[in-house]
């Protein structure tokens, strides 16, 4: 029989990675709660809460890992021609909580984005550690995405697109910012053809908790993204 580890809500300790499951693929704990602290623990040990409306709180760190290093975003023609023609703004940090609640709600099967998750991240937001990019059309949000950023590791969290390839002109602005900031490694967590057709690729989970222990080093400097935003853009 498979046991799974019970965080206690008032001290986390959370177990090592390499005690996830493999079927499914990287649950490692399950219960504690989402608070800030909580957070930046699990993040910097790579391991990330996701669970439905009506589960309890799960933690996963999942074999292989999706990653990818900024400089190595492919910019597709059509991405370049988008990039070239400026119809979009592009900013940083000026609308996170606006993110957050469209990648929730702009997916049809459903998201695991919920009530008490957009809150976490908000929080996380506030203090100084959760960032979003915001793709705008004239006043009106049309793509963008949101993470975590500690040390030289970036955690992306999920991203939505209301406009055709804005979601990738987010991730695009993503990577140009993050090369400026010297951060090493995007953590896409999950394969998807999106992110692969990005540039991602997997990493397998002894070379990952590697770059983690390499690039993901406290202290973690804080702080808002919104004097970083491309000249031109609002």
């Amino acid at each position: 029989m498979t046991f799974i580890t019970q965080l206690d809500p008032h001290q986390i300790i959370f177990p090592h990675p390499t005690e996830a499951l493999d079927d499914p693929n990287g649950l490692l704990a399950i219960g504690g709660n989402l608070e800030v602290p909580t957070l930046l623990q699990a993040y910097q040990q790579g391991i990330f809460p996701w669970f439905s409306e009506d589960d309890p709180i799960l933690w996963w760190s999942p074999a292989p890992r999706m990653v990818i290093r900024p400089a190595d975003m492919h910019v597709s023609r059509s991405l370049r021609k988008l990039i070239r023609q400026g119809r979009y703004k592009v900013s940083f940090d000026r609308a996170f909580a606006d993110v957050i609640y469209h990648c929730a709600t702009c997916r049809p099967e459903g998201t695991w984005i919920t009530e008490e998750m957009q809150q976490a991240y908000i929080n996380l937001h506030q203090a100084g550690y959760a960032h979003s990019v915001e793709i705008w059309q004239d006043d009106e949000l049309v793509g963008g995405l949101y993470g975590i950023a500690l040390g030289r590791m970036f955690f992306g969290e999920s991203m939505f697109s209301l406009a055709p390839n804005s979601s990738k002109l987010a991730f695009y602005h993503l990577t140009s910012l993050l090369q400026t900031l010297d951060i090493e490694l995007v953590d896409c967590q999950m394969e998807t053809d999106h992110l692969r057709s990005l540039g991602a690729d997997n990493m397998d989970r002894t070379e990952f908790l590697h770059q983690l222990d390499q690039y993901c080093k406290p202290p973690f400097l804080s702080g808002k993204w919104c004097d970083h935003s491309p000249a031109g853009s609002n």
